[in-house]
């Protein structure tokens, strides 16, 4: 028999947070679908609640968020936290002031940590339970003119592969779902500075890769609805998710898998080239190692 799941996901009211709503419904699951502003996403997304899906406020940004997603989950039996909620923030790192550095931190990265942390307790306490982060192709490999962006999803990543260690033993998993370019509304409300790039990065890699994200919006590749869909079978291990119970990342889309293996050959590359020197940055007398692997 089919476990039942019922999953709450944050920035649902649009995208790609939407479609793993609807996915997650349309499998015959639970979902509490959360937003900052649930009237639009009702309005735009009428399915969810023909499904029983329900809404519920939610600002991952707000001190109340890990008090608010507690009182879900416990509501609720929530055994799935999808931290969808954030957006983008365009520009060169010297073009961008310092408020809309710590905003996309806030909402990508500690508004994540809020949310995680208002569902551990319970999902320790069952022993059972699956966090999914989503990422980006871009919080695996850098993208010059999206340094915060990156930023913010390396720092999700580098938390969430520490995390999925430290909730192991209470039966608790860690999905880390690095999403390459998907047609969703997610470009069009994309943050950046007045001048999209000052004039001396006119020309340069990042400008060029800018201008390049721009024009191919609403013609990206990837398809939100099998991007869903995927997600939803990796976590009750179903369909094509049924042989991959196991795996901490999954890339989605042609290109974020070709970027992956650029960023490993390069990794493995410098690790090639550097492994004599960095062997020798040792004391001279034998220890046993420190921290233990």
């Amino acid at each position: 028999m089919a476990t039942h799941y019922t999953w709450l996901i944050t920035g649902a009211s649009s995208g790609q947070g939407a479609e793993i709503a609807l996915a997650a419904l349309r499998a015959g699951h639970s979902v509490v679908a959360t937003a900052r502003n649930t009237a639009s996403g009702k309005a735009a997304y009428p399915d969810i609640e023909k499904l029983a899906g329900v809404w519920a406020t939610l600002d991952v940004t707000e001190e109340s968020a890990q008090s608010t997603v507690e009182k879900l989950v416990a509501q609720h039996s929530v055994n799935v936290v999808v931290n969808n909620a954030g957006y983008g923030l365009r520009g060169v790192l010297e073009d961008l002031n310092m408020a809309q550095i710590r905003a996309q931190m806030e909402t990508n990265f500690f508004g994540a940590l809020a949310v995680t942390k208002g569902a551990i307790p319970a999902f320790r306490e069952r022993r059972s339970g699956t966090i999914v982060m989503i990422s980006s192709a871009s919080g695996f490999s850098g993208t010059p003119s999206q340094s915060m962006y990156s930023g913010s999803k390396f720092a999700l990543e580098g938390v969430s592969e520490s995390l999925a260690d430290e909730l192991a033993p209470f039966g608790i998993r860690v999905l880390i779902v690095e999403l390459g370019a998907y047609r969703t509304p997610f470009q069009t409300a994309v943050d950046k500075p007045k001048d999209d790039i000052s004039e001396p990065y006119k020309g340069t890699t990042a400008d060029k890769t800018a201008q390049r994200i721009t024009p191919g919006h609403g013609r990206q590749a990837g398809d939100p609805v099998k991007a869903a869909k995927a997600i939803v079978e990796v976590v009750t291990g179903t369909g094509r998710g049924a042989d991959l119970q196991d795996v901490l990342r999954l890339p989605l889309g042609k290109d974020a898998v070709t970027r992956a293996y650029v960023k490993m050959k390069s990794f493995s590359d410098d690790i090639e080239k550097c492994k004599e020197l960095a062997e020798w940055a040792v004391f001279d007398v034998p220890y046993d190692g420190y921290p233990p692997l």
